[in-house]
This record gives C-alpha cells, sequence and structure tokens, in this order.
C-alpha cells in the first residue's frame, strides 16, 4: 500500500522530537511538559492514521508488510515510552495508559512472530500475571543481579547492531534490505527494553496502589480520633471525669447501685474522687521531691548507706600530741621493737636457697 506522505512526516518529526526531548535537562519545566504533549498528540495521531489505513494484521507474516510501514510497528513503543517519562497529577493512571501501550506493541510483534523464544517466555509470563511481572521469577539478590548484567550485555549488543547499521547510510540508500534489517533491528531493541519497563511499572503500580489503599479519607479527618471508632463508644463519650449521681442511680455498665427503695443493688465504695481530682488540677505532672538533699543525706546517714573515710585524707597520719606522754611511749616502744626486728632478720636473710 503507497505510504501517505502525511504519516511519514508526522512520525518522523514525533521520533526527531521525542530524541530532542530525552537530551533537554529542564525536565521540570512547564515548557518541557508542553512540549511532551505536543509529542504525544503526534504520535497519537500517527497510530490513529496506522489504524485507519489497515497497515497491519494478524493474519499475514512479517514478509508481507512493505520496508517502508515495519517502522510504523514501533508506534506504540514510542507513545509508551513518552508516557512513562511523562508526570501529572495522576501518575497511576498515566502508568497504566503506558502499559496498554507495551501491551498492544507486544501484541503485534507476537501476532507476527517476531518475538524470540527467550521473549515469548517473557510475554507469556506477562499475560499470565501482569500486575507481579518480574524479569526474575526469584527475590534472590544473586540471581536478580545476574538477570541484570545479562539483560545489559544483551541490550548493548542491540545498540551495537542498531549503530552498526545506521551508520552505513550508503548502502541504506541502495539496498532495501539493509532498511529492512535496520527496522527489524531497532524492533528487537524495543522489545528488550520494554519488558524492563514493564518490569518497572509494575513494581511502581504495586507500590502506588499500596500507598493509594494505606493513604486516610480526607473527607474523614477525624477517624483516627480513639472517641469516633466505635459508634457504642461515641454516643457514652462524655468530658466528665465522674458520672452524675442520676445516671448511677439509672444504672451504668454494671446496672443500678440502688433500687428505687433505696436499698443497695451490688457493693460499692464511697471514695472522695471529685475532691482529689479537683485538687490535682493545677500540681505538675511529675512528682515533686519531699525533702532537701541535706535532709536526704542526713537520713541515708543514718541508714548506715554513707561510708565515711577514703580518699586522700585516707593517707594522711593524725597528728601526735607531743604532752599525751603514754601515746609518746607507745609510739617509742612500737620503734624500738620494729628495729629490733631488722636487726635479727637483716634483709635478704631468708633466700637461702637461691642465693644471688
Amino acid at each position: 500500500m503507497e505510504q501517505p506522505h502525511n504519516l511519514r512526516s508526522l512520525f518522523a518529526e514525533a521520533k526527531a522530537e521525542k530524541s530532542a526531548l530525552e537530551a533537554r535537562p529542564d525536565s521540570n519545566t512547564d515548557a518541557y511538559r508542553s512540549d511532551v504533549n505536543a509529542t504525544i498528540a503526534k504520535l497519537e495521531e500517527c497510530q490513529r492514521l496506522v489504524g485507519l489505513l489497515s497497515l497491519f494484521s494478524s493474519n499475514e507474516p512479517l514478509e508481507d508488510i512493505s520496508t517502508t510501514d515495519i517502522q510504523y510497528l514501533t508506534v506504540e513503543y514510542h507513545l509508551a515510552d513518552l508516557l512513562q517519562r511523562t508526570y501529572s497529577s495522576d501518575r497511576e493512571a498515566l502508568l497504566r495508559r503506558a502499559l496498554g501501550q507495551y501491551e498492544r506493541f507486544l501484541a503485534r510483534l507476537d501476532d507476527y512472530d517476531v518475538l524470540n523464544e527467550k521473549d515469548k517466555k517473557l510475554y507469556e509470563r506477562y499475560t499470565s500475571n501482569p500486575s507481579s511481572f518480574s524479569l526474575t521469577t526469584t527475590n534472590d539478590a544473586a540471581t536478580r543481579r545476574e538477570v541484570k548484567i545479562n539483560r545489559f550485555r544483551e541490550e548493548k549488543e542491540l545498540k551495537q547492531k542498531l549503530e552498526y547499521f545506521a551508520n552505513n547510510q550508503n548502502r541504506l540508500q541502495s539496498d532495501e534490505e539493509d532498511v529492512r534489517k535496520l527496522y527489524i533491528a531497532e524492533i528487537n531493541l524495543y522489545i528488550h527494553q520494554s519488558f524492563q519497563s514493564l518490569d518497572l511499572l509494575s513494581q511502581e503500580l504495586t507500590m502506588l496502589s499500596t500507598i493509594r489503599n494505606a493513604a486516610p479519607n480526607p473527607a474523614d479527618p477525624l477517624q483516627d480520633d480513639p472517641r469516633r471508632r466505635n459508634q457504642a463508644s461515641e454516643s457514652s463519650y462524655s468530658e466528665r471525669l465522674d458520672p452524675p449521681l442520676a445516671e448511677l442511680l439509672r444504672g451504668g455498665k454494671f446496672g443500678p447501685i440502688l433500687s428505687k427503695e433505696g436499698k443497695p443493688m451490688q457493693p460499692f465504695t464511697l471514695l472522695d474522687r471529685r475532691t482529689q481530682l479537683q485538687q490535682g488540677v493545677f500540681r505538675s505532672g511529675h512528682n515533686l521531691p519531699t525533702m532537701t538533699i541535706d535532709e536526704y543525706l542526713e537520713e541515708e546517714k543514718r541508714r548506715g548507706n554513707v561510708i565515711e573515710g577514703g580518699g586522700e585524707k585516707s593517707g594522711m597520719k593524725p597528728e601526735v600530741d607531743e604532752d599525751d606522754m603514754d601515746l609518746a611511749d607507745e609510739e617509742t616502744m612500737k620503734a624500738r621493737a620494729w628495729d629490733e626486728y631488722k636487726e635479727a632478720n637483716p634483709r635478704g636473710s631468708g633466700n637461702t636457697l637461691n642465693r644471688g
């Protein structure tokens, strides 16, 4: 089928704008968001024209598609990739739009039998359980790291192959088969990146769903109030610290205390609780001291919990009273006894077996 010039130029323009957006550093500005939305609109128009022209059919093989039309198999991928990079107030809805475009992209390639054996297994795993899809079937860190390294190498090889075909412009202009190989190499790279994006989208959507379910309802800001958790307790809640006597007479939780004749119907204790609460209104929230520090030390000393002595003063000898003759004689006799002991036991006299 002869391709309309409008679709060809529109798709080329959208791809060029998408490549320029990926290299721009101002991704947080309003101008960037406006340009992204404009590029998305162009890709959606390309998608509409492809469907209007019926360029693809699930009943025909890939060989029946003309070389110029093969490139339009990637419209959904470019649209999904751009939606995934976009930010809006409803992030979850945006990601689900991107997810739908990835699914359309892979489903059409599966119809044309473009997926290899490895990609077919991944696609079957995704279709069986899209919400929990992952590139690895286990949560083992070593296995996930190995899969990540292998996929990085595969992506590098696909990019090198695509770069090789893209750099041979002379052959592309003269050989239609090389152009076809270029488009197929481009599609294989996008398939590889699509499964990585599906893995990331599955994780992010799961996280957003968890946050949404855990978030409180803003319409009911008092739902965490313990007084409103139970309707029964809500109706019986009172700011009063003690119930009035009339309520006690009517019957509380355990029934009436007094009968109509004034006879007690259950045991109770009269406490001056109201006065105690009134006296404690202006008290401190912590226990106040009941004695001073000196009083506390005196009490501890009386109980025998204070050990006196020690420290630097323990090494100081008491001064001898020179007028106390009895004490002086006692000290003199003690010194003489020590001198006699040293004379009777000279230094080294005990070392008789190991002299020298």
